[in-house]
């Protein structure tokens, strides 16, 4: 039996089935790699946090010393910093934490050095009351971190001369220190504890970020499967499609009258005419 022709592969249509499979699967390919890039940031973003973290906290002057114009250098650092709270408070809106919904209270710290820092005090659940900063001096141990900018697209706090912000969708340096005295630093800080001792009716400290690998590793190799599974699909199209094909030849040959098994007239009036 000679092997079944297979130029029906290379039809319209199965050239466009054969594009769909190695679109996909090219594309899942990148998929895959591309959370592995993810998991190889994620795991340089733990090493970095982590190494800020284990260094002992520092005076918030000293810390923005040593960065100069790189405040990049001393996020996620710990720092020590006394000074007075303003009055006034700013609700970063849309937030969680432990599972609910809330804002984050910004207040700003005058502090004995001079400048200005905003502290992110941490976390209240919505419907809740916001607690007034402590009044008098303080001493806080924070973490540093730099504030984000409005990216395109993103919608803008709006603010006046006359009336300043007091809810944002960001922390925004730039905008917000034209409403604080003085110099405003160019980080911001996420409170761990103060002196006096923070009360249950203070919000709540902004943890530190969870130092896990995420999902990253598991969506690679859900991206491989899902490749490999399309792979397999197009095999088994193909095979079904030359069986189809082998069967059916064998059916149309089978009927045909010219069929290799069925006598002709003429070879019945030969054999006649030998008797």
């Amino acid at each position: 039996m000679s092997a079944p022709r297979l130029s029906f592969l290379l039809g319209p249509k199965w050239i466009a089935f054969h594009l769909v499979v190695l679109g996909s699967i090219a594309l899942m390919i990148w998929l895959a790699f591309w959370q592995l890039d993810r998991l190889d940031e994620r795991r340089a973003f733990n090493d970095l946090v982590n190494e800020q973290i284990d260094q002992p906290p520092a005076q918030l002057d000293q810390l923005l010393a040593e960065a100069g114009d790189d405040p990049a250098s001393i996020e996620w650092r710990q720092t020590l910093v006394s000074g007075t709270f303003l009055d006034d408070q700013i609700l970063w809106f849309n937030r969680s934490q432990g599972g609910l919904a809330g804002d984050n209270v910004l207040s700003a710290l005058v502090t004995d050095a001079g400048p200005t820092v905003v502290v992110n005090r941490g976390f209240v659940p919505l419907g809740s009351d916001v607690p007034a900063a402590p009044d008098g001096e303080v001493e806080l141990l924070a973490r540093v971190r730099l504030p984000q900018e409005r990216q395109r697209g993103e919608l803008t706090d709006a603010t006046t001369a006359r009336e300043p912000v007091t809810e944002v969708r960001r922390i925004d340096l730039d905008q917000l220190s034209a409403q604080f005295p003085g110099e405003v630093v160019p980080v911001y800080l996420d409170l761990i504890d103060t002196i006096p001792t923070l009360t249950p009716n203070d919000p709540t400290p902004v943890p530190a970020p969870a130092l896990d690998e995420g999902p990253h590793l598991s969506y690679a190799v859900q991206w491989l499967i899902f490749a490999t599974s399309v792979l397999v699909g197009w095999v088994l199209a193909v095979r079904r499609s030359i069986t189809i094909r082998r069967r059916d030849a064998l059916t149309a040959a089978a009927a045909s009258p010219t069929a290799p098994d069925s006598g002709r007239p003429d070879d019945v009036v030969s054999a006649s005419s030998m008797t």
